[in-house]
C-alpha cells in the first residue's frame, strides 16, 4: 500500500480500545522487519526515525526505504518523525514525504511548547499530515533526545490540544526512555482523566522494558500508540552478535543482516500482539 498518515488508525485504535504499534527503525533491515511482522498479523504500523537516527542516515534514505517496502504490504504504512526537535526538522521531514510529525516542546515553558507546536500543525494541515506533540516530558534518553521525567497536567493538556490542534498527543505518566533500571512510578490513572478529557488518541513513549500487563492496562485506559525503541535495538545487535560468534570468517553483511531481520520481527511480533493491533488494518474483515 501507499502510505497513509497515521491520524485515521489512531482514531480506529482510540475507539476500539486497541493500540499501533510504532516502531523505531535505524536500518533497512529493522525496516523489512517490522513491515513483515504488520503484514503477517494484518496490523496497521508506523516506522519511526528520531533526529539521531537522521544524522546517520537522511530523511530521504529513510523514507525511499520505507515507501518501497510498505508498497508491496497488505497493511497501512505510515513513517513518523519522532521527536523532532525543531521546527526546521519539522518542515524538512513533510517535504521529504513523512505522512506523521511529532514536534517535541516539552522542555519548553508551555506558552512556548504551544506556539512552537501550533507552527508545525500549520504547515501540515493543508497536506492532511498528522502531528503528535508533547505535553509531560518523557525521562531518559533516546537518541540525542534526552529528557527529565514529569507528569502531564490534565488542565494544560486540554489548553494544549485546544489551541495547538494536534492530532495525538504525547503523555507523560512516569515512563522513561531506555531501560529501566529500576520499577517505574507510572500514574496509569492518569491515562484515564487524560482520555475523559481531551478528544485526540493518547501516545505512549519508553514502552521499552516495561510489563506487559503494564502496557495492556495503559491501552485499556485510552492509550492508541505505544513506542517501542530499545528493544528492538537490542534485538537486533544481539542477534549480529550471536551470527558473529558462530561464524567470526563471516565476510557477507547480508547474512548477519538477516540474522538481526529475523529477530527485530520475532520482538514486533510480539508487540503487536500485545498492543492489540493484529487483524486491525484498514479493510481487514
Amino acid at each position: 500500500m501507499p502510505l497513509v498518515t497515521a491520524e485515521s488508525m489512531l482514531k480506529r485504535a482510540r475507539e476500539g480500545r486497541w493500540a499501533v504499534g510504532a516502531f523505531n527503525a535505524e536500518n533497512m533491515e529493522m525496516i523489512q522487519a517490522i513491515i513483515e511482522a504488520a503484514g503477517e498479523l494484518m496490523a496497521p504500523v508506523i516506522i519511526q526515525t528520531t533526529p539521531g537516527t537522521l544524522k546517520y542516515g537522511s530523511l530521504d534514505l529513510y523514507y525511499a526505504n520505507t515507501a518501497a517496502v510498505a508498497k508491496n504490504a497488505p497493511v497501512e504504512v505510515a513513517i513518523h518523525l519522532d521527536h523532532g526537535d525543531t521546527f526546521s526538522l519539522a518542515a524538512r521531514a513533510l517535504r521529504s514525504g513523512y505522512t506523521s510529525i511529532m514536534i517535541d516542546g516539552s522542555k519548553l515553558p508551555l506558552a512556548e511548547n504551544i506556539a512552537l507546536t501550533e507552527s508545525v500543525v500549520k504547515i501540515c494541515e493543508p497536506s492532511g499530515i498528522s502531528v503528535e506533540g508533547e505535553l509531560g516530558k518523557v525521562g531518559g534518553k533516546e537518541d540525542d533526545h534526552e529528557g527529565g521525567g514529569g507528569y502531564t497536567d490534565p488542565g494544560e493538556a486540554l489548553e494544549f490540544v485546544r489551541k495547538t490542534r494536534v492530532t495525538s498527543l504525547a503523555v507523560g505518566v512516569g515512563t522513561v526512555h531506555g531501560i529501566y533500571r529500576e520499577t517505574p512510578v507510572l500514574k496509569t490513572e492518569l491515562i484515564s482523566v487524560l482520555k475523559d478529557l481531551i478528544t485526540v488518541p493518547l501516545v505512549l513513549h519508553g514502552a521499552s522494558g516495561l510489563a506487559d500487563d503494564v502496557v495492556r492496562d495503559c491501552i485499556s485506559r485510552g492509550i492508541a500508540k505505544v513506542n517501542f525503541a530499545t528493544e528492538l535495538r537490542i534485538a537486533f545487535t544481539e542477534a549480529v552478535k550471536k551470527y558473529l560468534a558462530g561464524d567470526p570468517k563471516v565476510m557477507d553483511p547480508k547474512k548477519y543482516g538477516a540474522a538481526g531481520r529475523d529477530a527485530v520481527r520475532a520482538k514486533v511480533i510480539e508487540k503487536i500482539k500485545i498492543c492489540g493491533c493484529a487483524g486491525k488494518t484498514s479493510g481487514h474483515p
